[in-house]
């Protein structure tokens, strides 16, 4: 049986930039488990529901189609969950500068929507450049980068230009349109003075919640779960 729960091929590398506890690690894994196993339910009863079907037992298969959409739904939450904790974690001030977003533990389609909210609010707040930390590919599968070339997309498909670092694992993307020709260095973040209290912290850079994105039509999601079922057919 087919599995479609996202695996870590599909991260970014490593899902911390810095060194931390084993607690945090921990949280992170756990969330990620927990959507990859409701992936596998939600996959096993499309499955079932589609063997139901075909025996010709239509409501035994509608039964089944519901309860797999609740594995569905319940694995977008941990996999949120999963992508905000990370976030927060990789984009504290006094980690990040505020010129610069750490897109480290995101999976390949959260980097791309967080990225994307990112650039637009910093180009209506007339920023002029941003810095994207995506990793090196160390710790991805084969060591292939896989956010690096999604923020080069979404660079080209958003018309702005855009230069690695020298640093491989950051990309500066100039937010106005220009050409990028010898990218500036990042700034340093926030730290602590060394009294034991913090510098007043910017706000957060909000990304584009994934809960408040308009639900997709009943007919696109009827086109998911058909595919989602094709899927299981050709490669059991």
């Amino acid at each position: 049986m087919a599995s479609s729960a996202i695996h870590t091929s599909q991260l970014g590398g490593h899902a911390f930039s810095h060194r931390t506890s084993e607690d945090l690690e921990a949280e992170y894994d756990r969330l990620r488990n927990l959507a990859r196993a409701e992936g596998d339910k939600m996959a096993s009863c499309f499955e079932r529901s589609r063997e139901a079907y075909q025996r010709g037992d239509g409501a035994l298969a509608k039964q089944l189609s519901d309860e797999g959409k609740r594995h569905k739904k319940k694995q977008e939450e941990y996999n949120k969950q999963a992508s905000d904790f990370i976030f927060r974690e990789n984009n504290h001030p006094d980690r990040v500068p505020e010129d610069a977003i750490d897109l480290h533990g995101q999976f390949v389609r959260e980097a791309e929507a967080i990225l994307e909210a990112r650039i637009r609010y910093d180009r209506e707040a007339g920023q002029s450049h941003l810095h994207v930390i995506v990793g090196k590919g160390n710790h991805s599968a084969g060591g292939v980068q896989k956010l690096k070339p999604c923020v080069e997309r979404l660079c080209r498909d958003l018309g702005l230009d855009y230069a690695t670092e020298d640093n491989e694992g950051r990309i500066y993307v100039d937010l106005r349109g220009r050409k990028v020709d010898s990218p500036p260095p990042m700034s340093r973040p926030s730290r602590d003075d060394g009294d034991g209290e913090h510098r007043p912290q910017r706000p957060q850079r909000p990304h584009r919640p994934h809960h408040q994105r308009p639900p997709p039509p009943k007919e696109e999601e009827d086109e998911g779960i058909l595919a989602c079922l094709k899927v299981c057919c050709t490669v059991m």
